[in-house]
């Protein structure tokens, strides 16, 4: 039996992994420090003798016993609300915790796998954007300490895998969505569910002709299990290239959900992307992959999850992290 690390495994995308690579009959290892996780997205495992979880922070020294042949480093905060309150832990996960799993891979024999980001694009100027474009990114801006964390990820990756021969992956992920996103992540989708439950107007920043790609979380975990099997070590955009503006985006939610609720328009945020869509050739010509679930499917399935969380949960504050 293949053993797999996890890193990030009680967030939204480590949990859905953790199902996905039990259910391929690998052992799995998951790895957090539930300062954004949720223990409840993968309580469900906890009775599964091919499951272990460690409660650790990665940018801490990483070591877990025994063989294992795989990892995901899939830690991190991932949503403006999260970063831009805890920024030095960001850029600690995706700096020191990067390097701290490449030594535990090198050391392992292992292959990594990490997750980076279309953050590195920035507000790109490259439309849609492919993997060969080197973005337009503000390193001192306020988005600044994740899209930076995660371009130096993907250089000390490259780094371990041209240095010392190990086994890397690069994953590219664009906006996912899905079960077990936290309903107060600031993100666009759960924001606009979130308000149409609590009757509020759903907000909308600049004039909303900013756009985005959704990715359902079944299409993309399929794409990093092909991925991590695979034999190249560069750069691979994952995401669903169907392009749509947060405004029309926005008048879906509000159809979605019946809310009766109107748009309100607030300020754009400092170097927020004015366009977000994946180039996924790459992905398509290398593993044969492209996003299967459409838009209004994803969005009926996700909606049905929000509903069913207890009615406290919509009106949870975001999460007060500690300084």
């Amino acid at each position: 039996m293949k053993r797999v690390l996890i890193t990030g495994a009680a967030g939204f995308l480590g949990s859905h992994l953790c199902d996905r690579f039990i259910q391929e009959g690998f052992a799995v290892v998951g790895m957090d420090n539930l300062v954004t996780g949720d223990l409840r997205n993968i309580e469900h495992l906890f009775s599964n003798k091919d499951f272990d979880f460690y409660h650790h922070d990665v940018s801490r020294f990483v070591h877990v016993a025994g063989k294992v042949d795989y990892i995901l480093h899939f830690a991190s905060p991932a949503s403006p609300v999260d970063y831009l309150k805890i920024p030095i832990q960001t850029l600690k996960v995706g700096s020191l915790g990067t390097h701290n799993l490449l030594g535990f891979a090198k050391a392992s024999g292992a292959r990594i796998l990490v997750a980076s980001t279309s953050e590195v694009y920035g507000d790109p100027q490259v439309h849609p954007q492919n993997e060969d474009y080197w973005g337009n990114v503000n390193p001192v801006g306020p988005r600044g300490v994740y899209d930076e964390a995660k371009r130096f990820q993907e250089a000390m990756t490259m780094a371990y895998h041209t240095y010392h021969g190990l086994e890397t992956r690069i994953v590219r992920i664009f906006n996912t969505y899905g079960p077990r996103m936290r309903l107060n992540d600031g993100r666009a989708l759960p924001a606009f569910i979130g308000q149409a439950l609590r009757g509020e107007d759903l907000t909308v920043f600049g004039d909303g002709s900013q756009t985005r790609s959704f990715c359902y979380v079944d299409d993309l975990v399929e794409g990093v299990f092909r991925l991590l099997k695979s034999d190249y070590a560069f750069p691979v955009n994952m995401g669903n290239p169907e392009e749509i503006t947060i405004r029309d985006f926005a008048q879906e939610i509000i159809g979605l959900t019946g809310t009766s609720q109107k748009i309100v328009y607030k300020p754009l945020p400092q170097d927020d992307p004015k366009q977000r869509k994946p180039d996924i050739s790459r992905a398509a010509a290398l593993l044969g992959w492209k996003p299967s679930v459409g838009r209004k499917e994803g969005l009926a399935k996700t909606y049905a999850y929000f509903k069913s969380l207890p009615e406290e949960e919509w009106f949870r504050p975001a999460h007060r992290f500690e300084a």
